[in-house]
């Protein structure tokens, strides 16, 4: 089916949510690539399902879906590749006693002071001993800046709680980009070397104290039951997308945001906490296990799309095997939400279309098709408008990589996209 036609329906677009709207409760905790506002997903799970229903959500990124889900008194799967998606959803969606996180900070506060004003050189010392020697961190970090956060992190370490410690390490997480030479205002992995230098303790300190504001927020619209048992109504998993926890035919509703063809650039857009944290020594290796990767060979390939097979016919290079093998790994979990799916359930994805080498990749019109090739009927297709100042993100058109918005032929990357709704047959 041609998209092209189909009128924008404005409802869907939100415009007069700002981002204090979009980052309510726990949605703020992380500047997150590409997310899909709350809105969206609230709207979409409580026109599509009932209270108590499984969705699930195979692309969680940082959660959304699950946050909604659960504060929606639905029950929430999901799962992510990433480890910084899944530490992120994993925090945002979990119910933490507000008191014993501002006990932790109290304690925090009172070491990083002795630390800083008292014991600083054998502080710097003894952190630095403990933090994975990367050339990478070197590059994105001054040494006074790498100095602290390395303090930081030792004394986050140390929080015996492991949820606790890990809603502190997405307040860490949150603060890097600002406490680098990373150009505060570009998605493209970009040094400013005239950058104003920010404290990150200060940084660490503020973002903590909001996030336990936030997060007392959180959890007053979660009944007692859940807040007791809250693994009975979420489960969160890093993992593939072709491998969802739920049991066949148990869900009602998948609410997703995939990536796009490009997402090797998520891997370059969360660099700076994933090596903090260990999880990536070479940039290029960490690439290669996102979906779409160019590094991935196959015996055979099934697209079940005659548009995918054109797009990619008029494509070049590598680029021509990023796309082909991007709507395989989608078909494959689509196959899996099916899998999932109760008969008449539905699957909602949101997505937009992009352009590489002067083609334009139909990814809605290639979705629409692998679903109903493998045994769904559309329900319904909305075309949203994405206002402007939730989308920062540039695309370069010849490329399809982020650019800045200074760049010569740079345009909005997705000014609008659609919202399959797809139902099991």
């Amino acid at each position: 089916m041609d998209l092209s036609s189909v009128p924008i329906d404005y409802s869907w677009s939100f415009a007069d949510k700002t981002i204090k709207d979009t980052a309510y409760i726990t949605h703020g905790y992380y500047t997150y690539p590409a997310k899909f506002i709350p809105q969206v997903a609230q709207r979409l799970i409580i026109e599509n399902s009932t209270e108590g229903d499984i969705i699930v959500d195979p692309f969680m990124g940082s959660g959304t879906t699950i946050v909604e889900s659960i504060v929606n008194n639905r029950v929430g799967i999901g799962t992510d590749i990433n480890e910084i998606a899944y530490l992120i959803a994993d925090v945002k969606s979990t119910p933490l006693d507000v008191n014993e996180l501002q006990r932790e900070y109290d304690a925090i506060l009172a070491d990083l002071d002795y630390a800083l004003n008292w014991n600083y050189a054998d502080s710097v010392k003894d952190a630095l001993e403990q933090i994975t020697e990367n050339e990478r961190i070197d590059y994105w970090f001054l040494p006074q800046q790498k100095e602290k956060l390395a303090i930081i992190l030792t004394r986050l370490k140390k929080i015996e709680n492991q949820k606790i410690r890990n809603f502190y390490f997405v307040a860490f997480a949150q603060i890097l980009k600002t406490a680098s030479i990373w150009l505060q205002k570009s998605v493209k992995p970009t040094r400013d070397m005239r950058k104003k230098i920010y404290d990150p303790i200060e940084l660490f300190l503020t973002q903590s104290k909001k996030m336990i504001k936030q997060h007392g927020e959180f959890n007053s619209l979660l009944s007692p039951e859940m807040q007791k048992n809250i693994d009975s109504y979420r489960t969160v998993q890093c993992g593939d997308s072709r491998h969802i926890p739920c049991e066949n035919e148990k869900a009602s509703l998948i609410v997703t945001s995939p990536p796009y063809v490009t997402s090797y650039e998520y891997a370059d857009l969360h660099q700076l906490p994933s090596l903090w944290f260990g999880f990536m020594n070479e940039l290029s290796e960490f690439r290669q296990k996102f979906i779409g990767s160019s590094y991935k060979k196959r015996d055979t390939i099934e697209l079940k799309s005659q548009i995918a097979l054109e797009i990619i016919s008029q494509l070049k290079n590598k680029k021509q095997t990023e796309v082909k093998n991007y709507y395989a790994d989608m078909l494959e979990t689509f196959k899996e939400t099916k899998r999932v799916l109760k008969k008449g359930g539905r699957a909602c994805v949101v997505i937009g279309d992009t352009e590489f080498q002067g083609v334009k990749i139909k990814n809605a019109e290639v979705f629409q098709e692998q679903f109903e090739n493998i045994g769904f009927k559309t329900h319904n297709i909305i075309k949203r408008e994405i206002p402007s100042k939730m989308l920062p993100s540039t695309r370069d058109p010849e490329t399809g990589r982020f650019g800045k918005v200074s760049d010569e032929n740079i345009k909005l990357a997705y000014p609008t996209e659609f919202i399959l709704i797809m139902e099991k047959l």
